[in-house]
């Protein structure tokens, strides 16, 4: 009894911790717990009924690009509805997502199972950012959606303005290159992953980038399409000089 009584103060105080990191206070904490409550945790925790956070992922997602969006919208007056389209896209995508949840320490606050902990979920960009729009959707329908909109604006947004180079966050550099090509050559180009390292939850993966079988530019990231956009912005740097 004593060891439940510790462990509920434990978890607890790490909601309030939570809170605290993200300037933001439920009124419902039921909804906060189950943003953080992966499947696997809700899984092998079955007699505590507990809610994973998968709804709310759903929820946070919806939430989510309509507040970029509008942020979008409001910010680039002159800008065309496609290119608008790209930007909200690389902003909403996961691995910014992940970077923002990483910004905001939200892996501390996961429940995950014993398995998904052993693997190295915790830092895992698919975990981290589910739990974002998770917790967006969580926000949503705890505060309603100017409360979103603040806490999106203190993460997600304001870590998109203190990219020094915001246009690395808005170019399609894959598209650029191909377009670029073919002006001179009717041969597609092609990307190859040439090797991965590190652990699944924290990969590296190198990509080289080819026309025909001169090799144009080669790139690095933490997601196969990360380093083929790295490889195309060095293919088209190289093509330039």
């Amino acid at each position: 009894m004593m060891q439940k009584k510790a462990s509920k103060a434990s978890s607890s105080l790490l909601l309030e911790s939570m809170q605290d990191n993200i300037n933001y206070h439920f009124r419902n904490n039921d909804v906060l717990k189950q943003s953080l409550t992966h499947s696997s945790y809700a899984n092998e925790h079955r007699n505590q009924s507990l809610k994973d956070n998968e709804r709310l992922e759903f929820l946070g997602d919806a939430i989510l690009d309509l507040i970029i969006s509008e942020y979008l919208f409001s910010k680039h007056t002159e800008m065309p509805e496609g290119d608008l389209s790209k930007i909200r896209a690389s902003i909403v995508c996961e691995a910014s997502l992940a970077k923002t949840a990483k910004y905001i320490e939200l892996g501390r606050y996961i429940l995950l199972g014993k398995g998904e902990e052993m693997t190295g979920g915790r830092e895992r960009p698919s975990v981290l950012a589910d739990a974002f729009e998770a917790l967006t959707g969580a926000i949503f329908l705890d505060g309603g959606f100017e409360a979103a909109k603040i806490f999106l604006e203190r993460s997600l947004i304001s870590q998109v303005e203190k990219i020094a180079c915001i246009d690395d966050l808005y170019t399609d550099y894959k598209t650029l290159l191909q377009e670029s090509i073919q002006k001179e050559s009717n041969k597609l180009i092609a990307y190859e992953v040439v090797s991965e390292e590190g652990p699944d939850h924290d990969k590296n993966f190198y990509v080289e980038v080819y026309h025909d079988t001169i090799c144009l530019g080669k790139g690095i990231g933490k997601s196969k399409k990360e380093a083929e956009q790295d490889a195309a912005k060095r293919a088209l740097n190289n093509l330039k000089k």
